[in-house]
């Protein structure tokens, strides 16, 4: 049976708001989240009846039995000393409802379904009926009238969007004191004490359903202020938290750091063949700022950027920055399964998604992440305002498969294996001059490029096995910018790039050179990348 956990709270004075909601939503909610066989949504309301308790979350779920199995309980046994701290300065009332029955009009969206512009603000009227006891078909006969004269008038008001009628308690609780929930959900703008309302309120058959079977009612009334998804995202609320409200889970998996200006979430997205795609998110805590995303080369980590991010930080306070772990950097699919770069896309926009980020601002990728941000702007044209992409081709070659081939046997050869891969590509990748100036920077990556997954390697490069996007791009909407390394290839992709720059859209790309740099210019000069996308970005 469908139905609902329905959690009303009211954080006990001395509890830091902050630390209540960023507890609430980069931690509790995100956890439920990553469980869509049992929920399919989580809401958080706040009260706008002056009325205590103050905020309402509540969560759908497809079969309340779900709420019965360890899957569900152990949530609850085995809370990390940060929850249980937090929720023991909190009076929480949790209660399981059944669905009964639901109308809808012809505008309703789930609300799970809408950016967060979109539903923020739609209203929720929660009414609940205590029934007479011991009168016989007491319930039949609320639940009858409700579906067919109460919700029916109920639609006429406008704003409406949705009634659902719910009893409690659950059936997998058991319980004899039934007590009947109606959730009525309506646009900001509503006719709520309108002529519809009042009308819908005085009939005889409401005369009689109260006075022969209602014992009580309690009414609320709530606005939408914040949707789960399942990746941790709430900056705002860390920001304002002092260095002591730093968090990280057991397996280290999660993780996040207060600071006004440094607060960063370290988390994860599954994606839907059961991939976990490690991201960390940072700058400006505003939801509603800008985001930059980041899209690293074959065998680096999203700390390639490092030293780039902290240029962008500073010089652009405005934005967001999302950067995550590429598909095969830590792990691969069970069977394994050769990537593509509709499969390197799809993980963005699942990304993207499990964060609620409904448009970027700009996306760079290098190299792999290059072809993936052209891929990603081909195919998720209304993600995306304009990307950067560098050191890539849009097309490969059987030489270049052969060449990846040829890779695999030394990483998982017995001479050394990803090790001696690491050296040599790093030797490959950068310019003479960051080998023997900056050989810190190229021990660094080696160090990067040896720690990746071998079987990941084997799987996530045949994304760049025979890939054409020559005929593809020509349609890209996005506004483009191509940046090269001056000795990337002696040359070789310099010249590369200049010929395909031309085909991006209709009025092509424009393509930048980096001086004394490489394959990964953003990683050998930091401060000349910049001065490249600059003006782009």
């Amino acid at each position: 049976m469908a139905g609902m956990l329905y959690v009303t709270m009211e954080p006990r004075e001395g509890l830091n708001p902050d630390q209540f909601h960023e507890w609430y939503n980069n931690e509790h909610g995100p956890t439920r989240q990553r469980l869509p066989h049992i929920f399919t949504n989580g809401l958080r309301y706040r009260a706008t009846d002056g009325q205590k308790p103050h905020f309402l979350a509540n969560y759908d779920v497809t079969d309340m039995a779900h709420l019965l199995t360890p899957t569900y309980t152990d949530l609850r046994a085995n809370r990390t000393p940060r929850e249980a701290a937090t929720i023991g300065q909190v009076d929480v009332d949790r209660k399981f409802f059944d669905l009964v029955a639901a109308q809808q009009g012809p505008s309703f969206k789930p609300i799970e379904s809408l950016t967060d512009a979109e539903a923020e603000g739609q209203v929720l009227v929660s009414v609940e009926v205590s029934l007479k006891p011991g009168v016989e078909g007491a319930e039949e006969h609320v639940t009858r009238w409700y579906v067919e004269e109460h919700l029916p008038m109920l639609s006429k008001i406008p704003g409406w969007l949705r009634s659902r009628v719910f009893r409690t308690p659950s059936v997998v609780e058991g319980g004899k004191d039934v007590k009947i929930v109606t959730l009525h959900e309506y646009a900001r703008e509503n006719g709520l004490e309108g002529p519809e309302h009042k009308a819908s309120m005085n009939t005889p058959w409401r005369t009689e359903v109260f006075d022969k079977y209602i014992a009580s009612k309690g009414r609320r009334t709530y606005e939408l202020f914040y949707i789960f998804g399942p990746g941790p995202r709430d900056l705002d609320s860390l920001s304002r938290l002092p260095e002591s409200g730093a968090f990280a889970t057991a397996d280290k998996t999660i993780s996040t750091s207060p600071g006004a200006t440094t607060a960063v979430i370290n988390a994860f997205v599954n994606t839907p063949d059961g991939l976990t795609i490690p991201y960390r998110l940072e700058g400006n805590p505003s939801p509603t700022a800008p985001v930059v995303a980041f899209s690293n080369s074959l065998l680096t980590s999203l700390h390639m950027w490092d030293d780039f991010v902290g240029i962008l930080k500073a010089a652009r306070p405005d934005l967001r920055i999302l950067r995550y772990d590429t598909r095969g950097r830590h792990s691969i699919p069970q069977p394994p399964v050769p990537a593509t770069l509709d499969m390197l896309a799809d993980d963005l926009a699942t990304l993207l998604a499990g964060l609620r980020i409904t448009k970027l601002h700009a996306l760079i990728g290098v190299s792999m992440g290059g072809a993936t941000s052209l891929k990603f702007a081909l195919k998720y044209p209304e993600l995306l305002d304009r990307f950067i992409a560098c050191d890539f081709n849009v097309a490969s070659s059987d030489a270049n498969t052969q060449a990846w081939k040829d890779r695999i046997a030394i990483a998982e050869g017995p001479d050394g294996g990803i090790s001696k891969l690491a050296a040599i590509t790093v030797e490959r990748w950068f310019h003479p001059h960051t080998m023997k100036q900056k050989p810190e920077i190229a021990d660094a990556m080696i160090k990067m490029v040896a720690a990746n997954s071998v079987e990941g390697f084997k799987y996530s490069c045949q994304a760049l096995w025979r890939n054409d996007m020559r005929e593809e791009m020509k349609t890209c909407r996005a506004k483009a910018l191509l940046v090269v390394g001056d000795g990337d290839g002696n040359g070789a992709l310099v010249r590369a790039m200049e010929g395909f720059r031309a085909n991006v859209g209709e009025k092509g790309a424009e393509l930048k050179i980096v001086p004394t740099c490489g394959h990964l210019p953003m990683t050998e000069s930091p401060g000349e990348f910049w001065e490249a996308v600059e003006a782009f970005l």
